[in-house]
């Protein structure tokens, strides 16, 4: 997908009211689709699972049951921990025990059917750390939204309040690192994208500050600036002054971001 991070290229579609639906091994092709207007993310997606299976899912369907699918335990459970299992065996905790029994049996047995477990779907938080983890992106709400309240506390704006202030304005915000540049001709300044419920961050770092916090700006994953507003028509910055690792609100959340090298 070119220089941006899918997360980034999704959230930022969703914004313009684009609809992304998830991988399924029932409606996805091993490519991301345009489907009836939306946008269908394909089974590539899905962290752990080979092309090889992934293609061969696609042009199989379509499947009645998990046993269908007729994959190993590794696939099996790279497509139960991404949600690409829902048509046919609903929530992730039911499609990790659907795929748990498809796999154990032998390739001549025929499935037994039993009485299926009553299991919880994972709470909201749970669900997106899992996305994360097997998609690198979600489909849920946004992981700043769940941690707005706490973010307001801190006296962190969003993206969007944040872009209403006048040139010279202080800010603190905080979002998702999803990008960090360092040009060559930048004589050391690095330009740091944030991300949060809302939109995006332009950050500029100054090379002192660079010096001073390193470990702040190259090892957070959830980045707060205290900054001032440089604005030039439609363009906002925000000129960092000092760095805040937020990093520990995410939990297990692991998130990804486009790097200078």
């Amino acid at each position: 997908m070119g220089f941006y991070a899918p997360a980034q290229l999704v959230q930022d579609a969703r914004r313009h009211g684009v609809e992304v639906r998830p991988p399924d091994v029932n409606a996805s092709e091993w490519d991301c689709t345009l489907e009836a207007g939306a946008l269908r993310l394909g089974l590539r997606m899905v962290g752990g699972l080979s092309e090889t299976a992934g293609k061969k899912l696609a042009a199989g369907r379509p499947y009645m049951s998990v046993f269908d699918l007729a994959l190993n335990r590794k696939d099996l459970r790279a497509l139960a921990s991404a949600g690409a299992l829902q048509s046919l065996a609903g929530h992730r905790r039911m499609a990790h025990w659907a795929a748990a029994g498809a796999a154990r049996r032998a390739p001549l047995d025929a499935p037994v059917l039993e009485t299926l477990p009553v299991l919880a779907p994972a709470s909201e938080g749970a669900e997106i750390v899992a996305d994360y983890a097997s998609l690198g992106l979600t489909l849920g709400r946004h992981p700043l939204a769940l941690l707005r309240s706490r973010l307001d506390k801190l006296g962190l704006l969003q993206s969007e309040k944040m872009h209403q202030l006048p040139h010279g304005s202080t800010a603190r915000v905080a979002g998702l690192v999803t990008c960090r540049q360092r040009p060559d001709t930048a004589s050391g300044v690095v330009f740091v994208t944030l991300e949060d419920e809302t939109g995006n961050i332009n950050v500029v770092v100054w090379n002192r500050l660079v010096e001073r916090q390193r470990g702040e700006l190259l090892g957070a994953r959830l980045l707060g600036v205290h900054g001032s507003i440089e604005r030039d028509g439609d363009v906002v910055h925000l000129v960092a002054r000092r760095l805040v690792d937020y990093s520990a609100l995410l939990g297990p959340l692991e998130t990804a971001s486009r790097d200078f090298h």
